[in-house]
């Protein structure tokens, strides 16, 4: 295609050919994006939180967090509430609420029942409920 540098409009157009050239192919592409661990340990690991009772949704990133007592602790400030200490026995004691997971399976679990590292692999979103309904 001829350019003629007389008319801007023209130019424009066939400065717009130009970009991206010569064409990229596919699996060279591929070689320049990050992998997707990479690109997960960059981004964090976002998840959605929901409370009972309460008409909105939160998202936290659970990689901000060392532990189970980080993360409850900004459960509280971020709801403004008591969760209490957890006990393997009785789960959440002294509290109202108690904050459970749902795992790759789909099954809702109490937070603290598993190891940190397993908690982070499987947890897909988090749910405060009351503590009446974790115990029935």
């Amino acid at each position: 295609m001829y350019c003629s540098t007389h008319s801007f409009h023209v130019h424009a157009t066939c400065r717009a050919q130009i970009v991206g050239w010569p064409p990229i192919r596919s699996y060279r592409k591929n070689t320049l994006q990050p992998k997707k661990a990479e690109a997960e340990a960059a981004t964090g690991m976002y998840v959605k939180v929901s409370m009972d009772g309460a008409p909105y949704l939160r998202k936290i990133d659970l990689k901000v967090y060392k532990g189970y007592p980080e993360l409850l602790k900004a459960l509280e400030n971020m709801f403004k509430l008591t969760i209490g200490e957890y006990s393997e026995r009785e789960g959440y004691k002294g509290s109202e609420y108690a904050p459970t997971y749902e795992d790759k399976d789909g099954d809702w679990m109490l937070i603290g029942d598993v190891p940190w590292d397993m908690f982070l692999s499987s947890c897909k979103k988090l749910r405060i409920i009351k503590g009446s309904e974790a115990r029935g």
